[in-house]
């Protein structure tokens, strides 16, 4: 059984105290929030993830601490970047990798994603690992190819053991941001797509318990729909995760308690 994870990808927004300020609220809204229902990963942009970890070792240790990228090398002259050895020294347990944004704006290629799945595997950290099309990708019938590299390239070379620990999240490129979202039977056809992918890269059982995230504007709204899918496992939230009552609501709607 496949525990659902929400994760809130901040993206650029939120200082430090404001940062401090959502937790408390989300906190708040969720009361005794229960992780074998639904995991929450909260993942703040880097000025915020030292203020961000000792709140949530304070006082909401329920919910999990994700970045936002890291660089493949542990240290060395890479002006802006931040490391895996700083990550885990915040307690970070989960980091997004190969987001759309990273892949379009700052060069990221499927080549340098897998060496930080792999540098993030070596140092204990659990990478969510981004795939997804564009609108022209998705207009000429690409989605397939273009995800099935996406994710044979950036998952290459990982043991059965690692993969079992991998998150997959399809973020169609066309519904970011964009009030857009995939239908939900249209988002299970390719996320089961992705899902045989896996299997062919490692194995029945591999693939099987691999939680495979959507992310496109995913909302309280439609959030329970989304993961009510046979191989939706949660989503990787973008401004809907900003508002920490929409937040809760969504985690509360996929837990099934609203």
């Amino acid at each position: 059984m496949r525990t659902p994870l929400l994760a809130g990808n901040w993206k650029m927004n939120k200082t430090h105290l404001e940062a401090i300020h959502f937790v408390e609220q989300l906190g708040h809204e969720l009361g005794a929030h229960d992780p074998r229902k639904v995991e929450v990963v909260l993942c703040p942009p880097a000025t915020a993830l030292r203020s961000v970890q000792t709140t949530l070792d304070d006082r909401h240790q329920t919910f999990g601490l994700g970045a936002q990228n890291m660089h493949f090398e542990d240290s060395g002259a890479f002006t802006g970047e931040v490391s895996p050895l700083m990550l885990t020294a915040l307690h970070v347990k989960y980091v997004i990798l190969g987001h759309s944004e990273r892949r379009q704006m700052f060069g990221d290629t499927n080549e340098t994603v897998n060496q930080k799945v792999r540098a993030a595997f070596a140092h204990g950290l659990v990478p969510i690992m981004c795939c997804g099309e564009t609108d022209m990708e998705r207009t000429n019938e690409h989605t397939e190819a273009r995800v099935e590299g996406q994710v044979r390239e950036g998952l290459a070379g990982l043991t059965e053991a690692q993969a079992g620990q991998v998150v997959v999240a399809y973020e169609p490129i066309w519904a970011i941001g964009t009030g857009k979202t995939a239908t939900p039977e249209d988002a299970q056809t390719t996320i089961s797509f992705i899902r045989g992918v896996l299997t062919d890269l490692f194995s029945d059982d591999v693939a099987g318990g691999i939680r495979i995230l959507y992310g496109g504007s995913m909302k309280a709204g439609n959030a329970a729909s989304l993961v009510r899918q046979t191989d939706i496992d949660g989503g990787l939230i973008g401004g809907a995760s900003l508002d920490a009552g929409e937040f809760a609501a969504m985690v509360k709607a996929v837990a099934g308690e609203s």
